[in-house]
């Protein structure tokens, strides 16, 4: 194939190829398996390589061959920048639940298809279906690569402002979906894809670059060719980037996720004391009908419990005492990814009712709540002389942690210590 070698061209190769083979991949992925998040990471993945891709051709001679090339370099949508954000929203909603249906969300993507299949009008309706030539360039470019000359720049800086709206957006459904994790799992860590959050933010300063380099050229006359491979050469960086957080987010979803942020983390559940029990679900209210559990005789283990809430309905307490005997004495914490779910099924009701209890009943959300026993036990471990030949990773694991690191921080975050600073026995 045509190709010409040089600095330029060569240096962007390597950001090429490997996101290409990767969003290939991925593709095929995603349609022997139908996982959504493979495609749409592939789709997010080829929007990165694309305008890489066409400044290395670029460099490598292909504008300037007059042949097919030429005709290649017009046609494909190298700078899809309009669809940029919209796949990264969602992208991270088909992430966070597996419920989530691209079809229901399309018109998100039709400024960018719209713009893309332009090109169909030279290549398919006039050059394919009526034979006709393509009369611009040396027979390699049609009236609908004009029009797209035409319309890049202002589609250029709505794809900005998309970028902008998109990526602010999803930064805003991270804050939500951080809810939503602390409400229903105590391990939270994997879940919580801050790999794609720094990318966001990162993508938004490149934004921020990427405008610069566009005052610069109005302001100060026009960059040159070779002016603008630097930031190209930069979203090279960014492809490697977002294969390696894609990839692990990716893995990471395998746990069953239902977020949904319309109505996630806005409007607490209503006041039962004022409401009643009536005024509840049906679910919920059948679930009331819990036996009066005599409190359980909590061991040093049990973290303190503040009094329920005065808007903790007075029906809804024994279902406070059943969950606190559940916990002294089945010490579900221990395993490691408990989920509000999980501890509903072993209380035999449902999950709103649950949250609604551990929120307003413990004055905690279930992560806290959970975190809050393994804690207790940790401190405890790690007072008791016949742990002191355990390591702090022995004792994490011991308590209910699967890591170090969320050891050390829920530690800390519960007890404004680090378990470093807990003295421990000699063994």
């Amino acid at each position: 194939m045509f190709f010409q070698f040089n600095a330029h061209s060569a240096l962007l190769l390597p950001f090429v190829v490997p996101g290409a083979v990767l969003a290939v991949h991925l593709l095929g992925r995603a349609v022997r398996h139908g996982t959504l998040t493979d495609g749409l990471l592939a789709a997010l993945l080829l929007l990165n390589v694309l305008p890489v891709t066409q400044w290395m051709l670029g460099f490598a001679g292909w504008y300037d061959s007059h042949d097919g090339h030429s005709t290649l370099m017009f046609y494909v949508p190298w700078q899809l920048w309009l669809a940029w954000g919209p796949v990264f929203y969602l992208y991270f909603r088909s992430l966070t639940n597996q419920e989530f249906e691209l079809r229901k969300h399309w018109l998100h993507l039709a400024p960018g298809g719209l713009y893309a299949g332009a090109a169909l009008y030279d290549l398919v309706w006039s050059r394919a279906l009526h034979g006709r030539a393509l009369p611009f360039h040396f027979g390699t470019k049609g009236v609908a690569a004009n029009w797209l000359d035409w319309l890049s720049a202002p589609a250029g800086w709505l794809g900005y402002a998309l970028m902008l709206g998109y990526g602010l957006a999803t930064l805003r459904l991270f804050r939500r979906y951080r809810r939503y994790l602390d409400d229903n799992f105590s391990d939270t860590a994997r879940l919580r894809f801050r790999g794609l959050r720094d990318l966001l933010v990162a993508a938004l300063l490149g934004l921020a670059l990427w405008l610069s380099f566009e005052v610069i050229n109005r302001a100060f006359g026009p960059l040159g060719y070779g002016d603008y491979w630097y930031a190209y050469f930069a979203n090279g960086a960014l492809i490697y980037y977002l294969s390696i957080v894609g990839l692990q987010a990716n893995f990471a979803a395998v746990t069953p996720l239902r977020f949904e942020p319309e109505a996630a983390g806005i409007a607490p559940l209503p006041s039962v004391s004022e409401a009643g029990v009536a005024a509840m679900p049906e679910a919920i209210a059948a679930a009331t009908e819990a036996p009066a559990v005599a409190e359980a005789p909590r061991p040093s283990v049990a973290p303190p419990i503040r009094e329920p809430a005065a808007a903790l309905a007075p029906e809804l307490h024994p279902w406070r005492e059943k969950l606190l005997a559940l916990m002294v004495n089945e010490q579900p914490w221990l395993e490691s990814e408990l989920t509000l779910a999980e501890l509903a099924h072993r209380l035999h009701t449902n999950t709103s009712l649950l949250s609604h209890v551990i929120n307003t009943g413990c004055g905690q959300n279930f992560n806290d709540f959970v975190n809050s026993y393994r804690v207790a036990e940790a401190e405890r471990k790690l007072q008791d002389p016949r742990m002191a030949h355990y390591s702090l990773v022995g004792i994490a694991l011991e308590s209910g942690f699967n890591s170090k690191s969320t050891f050390n921080r829920v530690f800390k975050k519960l007890t404004g210590r680090t378990p470093g600073e807990v003295s421990r026995p000699k063994s």
